[in-house]
């Protein structure tokens, strides 16, 4: 079930449609929030969702005996998950409201550029922080911080990942990386991400720091979009549109 939320960006209003949470999906963050990550759960810890926190959060895994299937999200201390800071890298040569030009820490172009050249039979040259929900997942630094490569446990590059943020839920790619620049950090999201969880009040400098988001990732190729997803898309709801069948077959190995 869709709900419709009305975002008054600079440039007008666009119509951005919400996912319910799926029952399925909210009976998972209700088990996984107050939970520990231990044991084979926990595939790495030692990373922060703020660069003045502690390094308490960690990579998880969650098996589901009835699909067979696994996922991993992200989980923090005691009942905290992750937060959404802002990401704006890629490519911003086509700006949607100049929120992006109030970041410190943009990058040029995304991890998965390469990738998505070729998943988008170069029609875009890099993912649009403005237009396409990607989350920023993995830690990749040569500083001795701590490190981590969703691919070790299959997770694709450019694979749908789910994200649940309050009543709401979207889904986008797995679109970039954690850098060297800062302690090794989780919890982020691309632009219009984050303006369709939390509304315009997000830019470049402004997240949304309470630890309550779930991010889902789900390894596999079947994960993978490639081609079928609007690549070209020219707003947020039309490249989330292409991939919601996908997500929603994904979402569904979570019980």
């Amino acid at each position: 079930m869709k709900s419709t939320v009305a975002l008054a960006a600079l440039v007008g209003v666009q119509t951005v449609s919400a996912l319910s949470v799926p029952t399925n999906v909210r009976n998972f963050y209700n088990r996984v929030k107050p939970s520990t990550c231990t044991g084979t759960e926990k595939l790495k810890g030692g990373f922060y969702d703020q660069d003045d926190g502690s390094a308490q959060w960690s990579y998880c895994r969650k098996a589901f005996p009835a699909s067979g299937k696994h996922a991993i999200y992200l989980h923090g201390p005691s009942t905290k998950l992750a937060n959404m800071d802002i990401d704006c890298d890629g490519d911003l040569s086509n700006p949607v409201d100049g929120r992006c030009g109030n970041s410190d820490d943009t990058q040029g172009e995304t991890r998965w550029k390469t990738e998505v050249q070729a998943a988008s039979n170069k029609k875009i040259k890099d993912l649009n922080a403005n237009i396409h929900p990607y989350v920023v997942f993995g830690n990749e630094r040569d500083d001795g911080g701590a490190t981590f490569d969703p691919r070790s446990v299959g997770i694709k590059p450019l694979s749908v990942m789910a994200v649940v943020c309050g009543d709401k839920m979207f889904y986008g790619v797995w679109g970039d990386t954690n850098g060297d620049d800062g302690p090794p950090l989780v919890g982020e999201a691309s632009l219009s991400l984050a303006t369709a969880c939390f509304g315009t009040s997000m830019n470049g400098n402004n997240g949304h720091d309470t630890a309550d988001v779930l991010y889902i990732a789900f390894p596999g190729d079947d994960a993978v979009p490639g081609s079928s997803a609007n690549w070209g898309a020219s707003n947020f709801q039309q490249f989330e549109d292409s991939i919601t069948t996908l997500g929603n077959n994904l979402v569904a190995r979570l019980s």
